[in-house]
């Protein structure tokens, strides 16, 4: 059939053309849209979120620390330094980036001396944090151990940053007048707080990038410079220092006392030349547990000043012209009723003249010479030295003592004044009233400063008050205290003058009242009497030995630091007949 042999044909499909317009218009629009977005996208980035996103990369490269500032230098009058600041490291870290580092935290603990555990736990309680102190102030070898952990064990989020340690150089010989500062370099006692403001420094800031490891590649700027803090010249002799603290441990190791403390002063400025205390403590080490052994006694602790009054009550009478230097005082029977109550001497020195009862110290003497004037005249002159006020110094804690107005005394508390009972001193204020009487009646304010125009405002001026006339005659009649006939020859210095006086006084001991057996020896001097340069008061507390009198226990701690102090500072002899006093007979106080 022919349509068996004819080829199936199909139509042909008719091949449709590109339309390239509309693929020209969709790749245009696609296009344009991309461009308006990415353009809308850039304007916001670039102007909208332009703060943001700055502040996010800076956040992560750029840091912002401290510049270390230097707290002032604290130095003795000679420029030499009591209190330095030196450079130390500190470590911190990365809490967030080492809670990850398990394995390391073991030996990094280790190499900073502490506890793995407890370095763990507070990792683990700041690990959202950035920052952590993990120990400020590291010595030498831990600083190098914390580098070989970090070398040994790749450890990043660890690093050092520089700040000061305070160093004391003279250890505890000046641990109770400079104090200590703490952790952060503020002052905590002494001078370090009286003067931290003086001292202490402001650390500069500065703008740095950090790469990923936090280490600093580049510094941008100095956003603040750092403010050093201001040096400090004491009035403090480091020579004398040293001298008197050797002698004031080696005594009370001697006579076996609970404490002791030596002030000396400058006639001619009211300067402190040296200030010691025993125990001692230093200032360099850990501080915890009791501050008992941090207090400044020369100005914290009081004490009744016994005997060492006695030449006050003298200057009173002679001042009013009550008296001379050769009235005589009767004191025979060596006691005296005073109201209910018995004042005596520890002998009958029979009839004494004013000048010999200050020589043998007695009791019964000073009691009636203080009986010639009204108790307010007494108390007056007691006022105007300084006691029941602060010295002004500036020392954190010290203690103004305690004088009783004269309206509330008794008789017997009028004659108890005038033998050194019911008032009570510092150390420095007994020195600085002897300065009245070795500078020619003149009261100068004391000072831990050099007199220095650079330095801190000094205090209150000086005023009068005893006439120079008076003040030259009690020092004559002190002078008779370090002879032959009185109670402290053991004060006496080859070549020199010495004038002083000595105390000892019955200490109170609770409810067992005067009666406890527990004294404190005293004993307070001037040199060259003639025209005193150096003042010297030495109290040595409940000493348990053999002696305890005045003239025993502390009068040669007295003539050891004052020979010394007067070679020192070059004072010329002025004895001309030196072994006069050198005799060697023991005289009880």
């Amino acid at each position: 059939m022919p349509t068996r042999n004819r080829r199936a044909r199909r139509p042909e499909r008719r091949r449709a053309r590109p339309n390239l317009a509309l693929r020209r218009r969709l790749l245009v629009g696609v296009l344009s849209s991309a461009f308006v977005i990415l353009s809308v996208a850039v304007f916001y980035r670039q102007v909208v979120e332009t703060d943001y996103l700055r502040s996010e990369g800076e956040r992560r490269y750029l840091r912002v620390g401290e510049i270390a500032a230097r707290r002032g230098m604290i130095t003795d009058r000679n420029g030499e330094p009591l209190a330095v600041s030196t450079p130390v490291e500190t470590v911190w870290g990365e809490p967030r980036k080492l809670v990850e580092r398990r394995d390391a935290i073991p030996p990094l603990a280790v190499a900073l001396g502490l506890d793995p555990k407890a370095l763990q736990e507070r990792l683990d309680a700041t690990s959202q944090r950035g920052f952590l102190y993990l120990k400020r102030r590291v010595s030498f070898e831990e600083a190098r151990a914390v580098r070989q952990v970090i070398a040994d064990h790749n450890l990043g989020g660890v690093d050092f940053e520089t700040e000061y340690r305070r160093f004391y150089p003279g250890v505890e010989v000046f641990g109770h007048v400079l104090g200590f500062t703490d952790i952060d370099d503020k002052g905590q006692e002494g001078i370090e707080l009286t003067y931290d403001s003086w001292l202490k420094s402001e650390p500069g800031l500065r703008r740095v990038i950090r790469d990923g490891r936090q280490q600093i590649v580049q510094e941008i700027e100095q956003v603040r410079a750092p403010r050093q803090g201001a040096d400090l010249a004491l009035s403090l002799d480091r020579r004398l220092q040293f001298l008197a603290y050797r002698e004031l441990k080696a005594a009370v190791a001697e006579h076996k006392a609970v404490g002791g403390t030596l002030v000396a002063l400058d006639v001619e400025t009211g300067e402190i030349l040296a200030m010691v205390n025993q125990p001692g403590y230093n200032p360099n080490a850990a501080r915890g547990g009791s501050s008992e052994r941090r207090r400044n006694r020369a100005v914290t602790d009081v004490m009744e000043p016994g005997s060492t009054i006695k030449p006050f009550v003298v200057a009173a009478a002679l001042e009013r012209g009550l008296i001379k230097p050769t009235t005589t005082i009767a004191t025979r029977g060596g006691s005296m009723a005073v109201g209910r109550n018995t004042v005596k001497d520890v002998r009958n020195y029979g009839n004494l003249d004013a000048t010999g009862v200050i020589t043998k110290s007695s009791n019964v003497g000073v009691v009636k010479i203080a009986q010639m004037m009204s108790y307010g005249d007494l108390w007056g002159l007691y006022d105007q030295l300084g006691f029941g006020h602060a010295t002004a110094v500036g020392v954190p804690g010290e203690s103004r003592g305690v004088l009783r107005h004269h309206s509330t005394w008794r008789v017997f508390e009028h004659a108890t004044q005038a033998f050194g009972y019911g008032l009570s001193v510092t150390a420095l204020q007994l020195a600085q009233a002897y300065g009245v009487l070795a500078a020619d009646g003149i009261k100068r304010p004391v000072s831990l400063l050099r007199q220095d125009p650079a330095s801190p405002a000094h205090g209150p001026e000086e005023t009068r008050v005893l006439s120079a006339d008076t003040a030259r005659k009690v020092r004559a009649m002190m002078e008779t205290v370090v002879s032959d006939q009185g109670t402290a020859r053991r004060a006496a210095i080859t070549g020199y003058r010495v004038a002083g006086k000595t105390g000892t006084a019955k200490k109170s001991a609770g409810r067992a009242g005067y009666g406890g057996g527990l004294y404190q020896a005293v004993f307070a001097g001037f040199a060259p009497a003639g025209s005193p340069r150096l003042v010297i008061a030495v109290m040595i507390d409940e000493p348990k030995g053999k002696a305890y009198y005045g003239g025993l226990v502390a009068a040669p701690v007295f003539q050891k630091v004052m020979e010394g102090a007067l070679r020192l500072f070059n004072v010329p002899p002025d004895d001309p007949q030196p072994s006069m006093l050198l005799a060697r007979r023991e005289v009880k106080p």
